[in-house]
Formats: structure tokens, sequence, C-alpha cells
């Protein structure tokens, strides 16, 4: 019998741990958090140059808010880091051109982005050949 009341009290100690824990997070979400539910973002902002860690401001009423952010390296400055796109294959090499092009179909604009629906890119058309297997030189044993 007394082992049954000492599981049944680490019981309960362990349920009002819990919910004391539960309770701190939901306290604490409203201490950093907003009640304010229609935020409008700006774009990422780099610290320096046009890429990597940066910043965005977000404004909603008389409240704003700074979010910590970052624009890839490689990112297609034309459509913006906000603008994600779902890209077809390369289309053929112009003879006139010496381009190839592409489209992309938007598929998420993050953060109330303003973006196109769809965009085109292009490229310069590869003048070499690629081959799939490559010689090795001078590796193997003779």
């Amino acid at each position: 019998m007394q082992v049954q009341g000492l599981l049944l009290l680490l019981a309960l100690i362990l349920l009002a741990a819990t919910a004391e824990a539960g309770k701190n997070k939901k306290e604490k979400a409203k201490k950093d958090g907003s009640e304010c539910e229609d935020w409008h973002w700006g774009p990422c902002v780099p610290n320096s140059k046009d890429c990597g860690l940066g910043y965005r401001e977000g404004t909603c009423k008389d409240e704003s808010k700074k979010l910590k952010c970052k624009i890839p390296c490689n990112w297609k400055k034309k459509f913006g880091a906000d603008c994600k796109y779902k890209f077809e294959s390369w289309g053929g090499c112009s003879a006139q051109t010496g381009v190839k092009t592409r489209s992309g179909i938007l598929k998420k604009a993050l953060y109330n982005a303003q973006c196109e629906e769809i965009v085109y890119v292009t490229k310069p058309c590869s003048s070499k050949i690629k081959s799939k297997s490559k010689a090795k030189k001078g590796k193997g044993k003779d």
C-alpha cells in the first residue's frame, strides 16, 4: 500500500512540474511576442555587401521589430531573396543571341514579398562540350 501511495505522490509531483513548465513557456511567448497579427515585413537587408547575414524590419500598427535573416550569396538579385520559384529545364541555345532561357513559376513568397508570378532567366551558351568520363594522367602504376 505504501508503494502505491509513493507512486501516486510521485505522479502528482511530475504532473505539477509539467504544468508549471508549460505555464512558463506561455508567459515567455507573451512577453517576447506580440498580440498583433497583421505584420508587414520589409526585405532582408544584409549587414555588408549584397549577401550574408542581415535583418528585416517589420511593423504592425505602432509596433516594430527586427528579425535576423540571411541572403544566400548565390541568390538571383533580380527576383529578391524572398521569392522562391520552381524552374523548368534550360531551353536550347539560341544561335542569334548566344544564350539559353528558362522560366520559373512562383512557388512561395516569404514575408509578404511582392513577387512576379513568372520570371525568365538567361545564361550564356556553353562553348565547351562536357564529357562524362575524364582521362586520368600519370596516377596509375606502370
